[in-house]
């Protein structure tokens, strides 16, 4: 149900996509090939500002306890920071990716994590570790960076605040998307089969969808 503290949230969750998209812009430090200067707000503001709205507007819907709410708040508020430098610099930066696994593991063995209570914690870790590591070996035959490490990384921390069967269901789901924007990109040949897609931001969406998707 759409409450006024959802409305809130998703208000606040695009102005987060805005100054997301501003920060990839400079942060990580790197020269942009675009414009010396940095690009300017374009297709890729759009996109983070949709998606963070959405994420952060979900948050409240999905859980009910406050603490709750602050702790994925908190998550989705990481993941848009990922999705924006993802889109400008094709990076998941360790900055969030590396803190997030600790945190992870924390909040689960404080039972803080309603979506992994602490008696599912081997289990879930051994997914959530298995996932990354099946995938980065079913890459290697497609060469260096057909998956980064930033996206295995990003894997294991979304198994940890998801659970394991949510983080292959997400998995599918981005997949799934993926496929489908890739060939409306070829239909309209605004790429080729030649052309470098980058899976990380399939990825977190596939990840908001599994921590705030229903089920």
């Amino acid at each position: 149900m759409l409450t006024p503290l959802a409305i809130l949230f998703a208000i606040v969750g695009g102005a987060w996509g805005l100054v997301a998209d501003r920060i990839a812009v400079r942060w990580p430090e790197h020269d942009d090939e675009e414009l010396p200067g940095g690009r300017g707000v374009g297709w890729r503001t759009g996109v983070t500002v949709v998606i963070g709205a959405a994420g952060l507007g979900a948050v409240p819907v999905r859980f009910g306890e406050p603490l709750h709410i602050a702790i994925f708040g908190a998550y989705v508020v990481a993941l848009t920071l990922l999705l924006a430098t993802d889109l400008d610099q094709r990076l998941l930066p360790n900055e969030v990716t590396l803190p997030a696994i600790p945190i992870a593991l924390v909040l689960v063995l404080a039972g803080l994590n309603p979506m992994v209570p602490p008696e599912a914690l081997l289990a879930t870790a051994a997914i959530a570790l298995a996932v990354p590591l099946v995938l980065a070996l079913i890459a290697i035959p497609f060469g260096v960076g057909a998956i980064g490490r930033g996206d295995l990384k990003l894997l294991v921390s979304v198994g940890l605040m998801a659970g394991g069967s949510r983080l292959i269901i997400g998995l599918i789901d981005g997949g799934l998307l993926a496929g489908v924007v890739i060939l409306v990109l070829l239909v309209a040949r605004r790429i080729t089969l030649h052309s470098f897609i980058p899976y990380g931001p399939f990825l977190i969406i596939g990840a908001f969808w599994a921590l705030l998707g229903p089920g």
